[in-house]
């Protein structure tokens, strides 16, 4: 029995042993103080950064997408605690709306919504629940259809939609078997890495890997959805609140993932934060059937929201519709 730090802890063994193991432990506890430390660095760095310096950080995603491709950054790759391997090279367009309009029985969720989606942008969605937001993802995916425009995907494109794995889960599969397949090593783009240390990741550690899915949480049930999807070289993402019941440590290795993605990800999130620092673009879900398609970051978005709206920006309201007239 040890006694550290006014804790007793238990070793199983004799005093050559206890070495070994008390080596272990000190070497994960450096770890883990070296990963909070980085996490802190990343926080002030951001912090101190100037709203000029931010908006420049996202545009390089745009200007870069070649240089997130080369295998320079693959090698840097091997030092994130979540990295996304890159699908196939993207043609100039990924996405493009072209005055696509969508309704629900007279229930007019968006008219007119144009934009385009460059290879390297990564777009934040916000708004109100029940304004269209994932009704957006389905018109992207073709699992629904949109009333009038049209909607064109790049011919590179591949999908990656959390959705779309939800059937190859079998409730009697542990979190390891249904992230992992049951290979004790598995492939992200060039890379080799263990897979139990590539599920841990995702908040799974220890005897949680071996908990059956008919036993998770909507939560866990999300993040297994995620590192499947994760994996699968995929070169848009479509992330549906990907931040839910995530630590801040894995959030932010979300963030750097993210960051260093050859691709493009359309995000939906309530966590301003997190969009501050990963999106080169924002659509926003207004109400009254708007749309707004903002070159920047969250904080530029509210910014420039308010300036048009001026003081109604800062009223609560509730989320309306425009009635669809028909001829």
């Amino acid at each position: 029995m040890e006694l550290d730090r006014g804790e007793g802890i238990p070793w199983k063994g004799n005093y050559s042993s206890w070495l070994e193991q008390k080596q272990a432990r000190l070497a994960n506890e450096e770890k883990s103080a070296d990963e909070r430390r980085k996490t802190l660095e990343r926080e002030l760095e951001w912090i101190k950064m100037s709203p000029k310096g931010r908006h420049a950080k996202g545009k390089a995603r745009i200007t870069s997408y070649e240089k997130l491709l080369s295998e320079e950054n693959e090698k840097q790759a091997k030092d994130l605690e979540i990295y996304i391997p890159p699908g196939p090279r993207l043609g100039n367009i990924a996405v493009e709306f072209n005055d696509v309009s969508k309704a629900y029985g007279n229930r007019l969720l968006y008219d007119n919504l144009t934009f385009s989606l460059p290879p390297g942008g990564i777009v934040g969605v916000v708004g109100a629940n029940g304004a269209g937001k994932t009704t957006l993802f389905r018109l992207i995916t073709g699992q629904e259809m949109c009333d009038s425009g049209s909607i064109r995907i790049g011919e590179t494109v591949k999908l990656g939609y959390m959705d779309q794995s939800r059937e190859a889960l079998k409730p009697d599969q542990t979190i390891w078997e249904a992230i992992s397949g049951g290979d004790e090593t598995i492939q992200l783009g060039k890379i080799t890495v263990n897979s139990r240390g590539y599920v841990s990741r995702f908040n799974f550690s220890g005897s949680d890997q071996q908990k059956k899915l008919d036993a998770l949480s909507g939560g866990e049930r999300n993040r297994v959805h995620m590192a499947r999807m994760l994996r699968e070289g995929a070169n848009l993402l479509l992330l549906d609140e990907p931040t839910n019941d995530l630590d801040v440590n894995t959030v932010r290795a979300l963030e750097d993932a993210l960051e260093n993605f050859a691709g493009c990800a359309v995000v939906i999130s309530h966590d301003r934060w997190f969009l501050d620092r990963i999106a080169t673009h924002i659509l926003a879900f207004e109400g009254d059937s708007n749309v707004v398609f903002f070159d920047g970051n969250y904080s530029e978005y509210e910014e420039d929201r308010k300036k048009r709206l001026g003081g109604a920006a800062d009223q609560p309201r509730r989320i309306k519709y425009r009635q669809l007239t028909r001829a």
